[in-house]
């Protein structure tokens, strides 16, 4: 009972965890696509897709991705 009791404490605190870095993400970008998933993969246990929109400049692409690593690693 216990290991059911922590594997849905885990995935609440890993669907908090997306859901933040996700509305972070169109908070940097209001235009671009974002899509959450919970699929588990060896140690992921999700991912947030982001899909600029077209036309965004690399180098606006790059800081978006650097406040979003920040977040991440923080």
């Amino acid at each position: 009972m216990d290991e059911a009791v922590s594997r849905a404490a885990r995935r609440s605190i890993v669907g908090k965890y997306l859901t933040e870095v996700s509305l972070f993400a169109k908070e940097l970008c209001p235009e671009a696509k974002v899509e959450v998933t919970t699929e588990s993969y060896e140690d992921e246990d999700g991912h947030v897709r982001i899909y600029p929109p077209a036309g965004l400049e690399q180098r606006q692409i790059e800081e978006i991705k650097g406040k979003i690593a920040e977040r991440c690693v923080a």
